[in-house]
Parts: C-alpha cells; sequence; structure tokens
C-alpha cells in the first residue's frame, strides 16, 4: 500500500517538531510527523520546562520568545494542558549581583522587557520560597510561563491528531528525506547530528550539551513555589543581562571564588510541575562526545547553591537525569536549507521550549508555507 502523502512531513516530535506541525496545520496544510522513538524522549521532556522570555537577548530575539509564549498559552489552552502563568524571580545576595540586576531593571524596560527591580520586602511579598537572610532584592519578570515537559510533549500529539488531523509515526526512524511521501519536509532532530545531512551539521559550528537535572518529591501539604527561581548565577548566563555593564565584574568573582561552577557551567533554576515536585538544575557540559555518566559532585554543587536561596519544604530527589540539546557558540537557532523544499531546524542553548512556535512561524515565513 503507497504511503499516505502529505504536503509537509516532519522529522521529530520533540517540541519544535510539535511546534512547526502546529504552525503547518493550523495554516491548512497536510502534516506527518515521523519520530524514531515511541515517544519523545530527548532534550524536550527532560528540562525545566520554562519558557523563559527575559533570558533572550533584546530586540529579535526577544520578541520571537514573546510570540512563542503567546501562542503557546493558546495552545495550552485548546490542549487543556496545565501551566502556570508566574513569571520569574532572579533573586540577588552579593552586591555585585544587585549590580547587575538593579542596572538591567534600569535599562531592559525601554528594550521591551517588562521587568522590575523589587527591594527585599518586595521580593519576599512576591515568594514565600526566598530565603531572607542576605537577601538584596530581586528582578521581577511577569512573562515566564512553567509547563511540564512530560506531560505537554506526551499529550501534544493527541491534540495535533483530533484537532487538525496530524499524523504521527511513532518508532519511525527517518534517513532518508527523499523517501518521504511529502512535497517538503522540516527536519527537527535537535542533538542528532548523524542520521541526516551530517556534512552540514559537521560544517555549522553545532556541538552537543549535557546538562543534569534533578526533580523532588511533591511537596507537602499543597506548598506552592510561586515564581519560577534563579539567583545570581543565571546573570553570567543568558544572554539578555549581557547589555549590563556592571556583568564582567561579576563574572571575574565567580570564576575566582566559584571555579567548580564555572567549570561545568551551573547555575540554577527551580520550577514546579502541577503534582508539586520541585525541578532544579541545571549545569552545561560541552562537546560531541557526551559522557554517559553523571557526576554526583554537579548534583551537589547544584543542591548546595539552591539552598542559599531556595527555602522549600523538602528538597529530597525522587528523580536524577540528564538532557543532551544543540549548542552553537554563536546562534540561538540554526535553520539550514540543504535541497530545495528542505529545512533542518535546532534550537541551541537550551532555548528550544522558549523559541519553539515563534522559531516554527519564521520557518513558515521562510519556506513559503
Amino acid at each position: 500500500m503507497a504511503a499516505q502523502r502529505a504536503d509537509v512531513a516532519v522529522v521529530g516530535a520533540g517540541i519544535i517538531g510539535l511546534a512547526h506541525a502546529y504552525a503547518l496545520a493550523r495554516r491548512g496544510h497536510a502534516v506527518t510527523v515521523y519520530e524514531r522513538s515511541p515517544q519523545a524522549a530527548g532534550a524536550s521532556v527532560r528540562n525545566f520546562g520554562m519558557i523563559w522570555p527575559i533570558g533572550q537577548a533584546a530586540g529579535r530575539m526577544h520578541e520571537m520568545a514573546m510570540r512563542s509564549r503567546q501562542l503557546w498559552i493558546e495552545v495550552l489552552h485548546a490542549a487543556r494542558l496545565p501551566y502556570f502563568p508566574t513569571g520569574s524571580l532572579l533573586s540577588v545576595y552579593r552586591a555585585d549581583e544587585a549590580d547587575v540586576a538593579r542596572e538591567f531593571c534600569a535599562v531592559a524596560p525601554g528594550l521591551g522587557y517588562p521587568c522590575a527591580w523589587l527591594n527585599t520586602s518586595e521580593a519576599l511579598a512576591r515568594s514565600a520560597a526566598l530565603r531572607p537572610k542576605a537577601l538584596d532584592g530581586a528582578i521581577w519578570s511577569p512573562t515566564e510561563i512553567t509547563v511540564d515537559p512530560r506531560v505537554a510533549l506526551a499529550q501534544l500529539p493527541r491534540f495535533l491528531t483530533e484537532r487538525f488531523g496530524v499524523r504521527f509515526c511513532w518508532s519511525t526512524a527517518v534517513r532518508d528525506v527523499d523517501s518521504l511521501a511529502a512535497d517538503a519536509a522540516i527536519v527537527c532532530t535537535g542533538h542528532d547530528f548523524e542520521t541526516l545531512y551530517p556534512e552540514m551539521f559537521g560544517a555549522s559550528g553545532i556541538t552537543r550539551c549535557k546538562l543534569q537535572m534533578m526533580r523532588t518529591h511533591p511537596q507537602p501539604d499543597g506548598w506552592q513555589l510561586g515564581p519560577a527561581l534563579a539567583a545570581g548565577l543565571t546573570l553570567r548566563f543568558y544572554e539578555s543581562f549581557r547589555i549590563c555593564r556592571t556583568l564582567p565584574a561579576l563574572q571575574q568573582r565567580i570564576t575566582e571564588q566559584m571555579p567548580a561552577y564555572d567549570r561545568y557551567g551551573i547555575h540554577v533554576l527551580v520550577s514546579q510541575t502541577a503534582n508539586g515536585e520541585l525541578t532544579i538544575g541545571d549545569s552545561h557540559e560541552y562537546g560531541a562526545a557526551i559522557d554517559p555518566f553523571d557526576r554526583t559532585e554537579i548534583d551537589d554543587l547544584i543542591l548546595r547553591y539552591a539552598g542559599e536561596f531556595l527555602a522549600a519544604p523538602t528538597l529530597e530527589i525522587a528523580q536524577r537525569w540528564h538532557g543532551v540539546y544543540a549548542k552553537h557558540p554563536d546562534k540561538p537557532y540554526v535553520s539550514l536549507a540543504p535541497a530545495p523544499g528542505v529545512r533542518v531546524v535546532t534550537a541551541t542553548g537550551g532555548s528550544g521550549m522558549t523559541l519553539s512556535f515563534g522559531l516554527a512561524e519564521e520557518t513558515m515565513q521562510e519556506m513559503g508555507l
């Protein structure tokens, strides 16, 4: 029997692939998604579930993230998926951290970020999960959203099938795009650089990033985290904060006084699932070959730092794992055109959840779909 023909084939059922399937289907295209595993099992289900616009560079990338946020909310409502539109707090406990945070809050609103500086009492009023000792204040941002990626990635395919007729071919590895019964193809295979177009990936400058993460048992008595939390280490991690002239002094202090955190690229974020678990991480180890064995030292460093700002009832860990995503030294995403009617798309640096739906719209425009 001949394969059912589609207007567009999407290779990969991670969040980037699903976002492209949604963008295509809502425009009336017949879409088939091919996924080599029985279900999504890569970076898309191994992250915090944060849609994090505040981390994207001012201008085009922040605008893409905000558009993606708008589409996320549209999809979450339509698919009846749980989410927390609680925003984020980036707390600071040292003078150089406060310098960067205050500078960012002075400059960023003029660049489109709806953020504000909160003093100590205002930050504590916003979140009961912050430790008050030595707290100087926090950056408050209302734009961040948290979903449970394991729930979302499991249920979005059903929504896309029922609402738009998207066809899913699970446990189907695509080794040749030309063999697909489709007029066009979009390849969203994350950190798999070897199966399709390996020469193009090899010349792109992309490598891999391994991150270690943990999840606690559900917090007791219905305790709620509130806004997603971060702290001073995060200021050196995201592109958005590089606008701050005070940032190099903070980076130098961390390099000199916290070398292990630099060695493993650690900064600490905390989010909460609908079941009450806290997701805590993460680290960043780069290279084409990923070590399959996790380091206890990294988990200990993450939990030690989390304990400096997070006042949760329990940090007893129920699960530990690592994820792997694509990383480019300069670009927040990579879009390659290896052949007519074919596009290879991957978000890099862990920004897939944040950029997904906005990036998919851009792909549609560039391909004329």
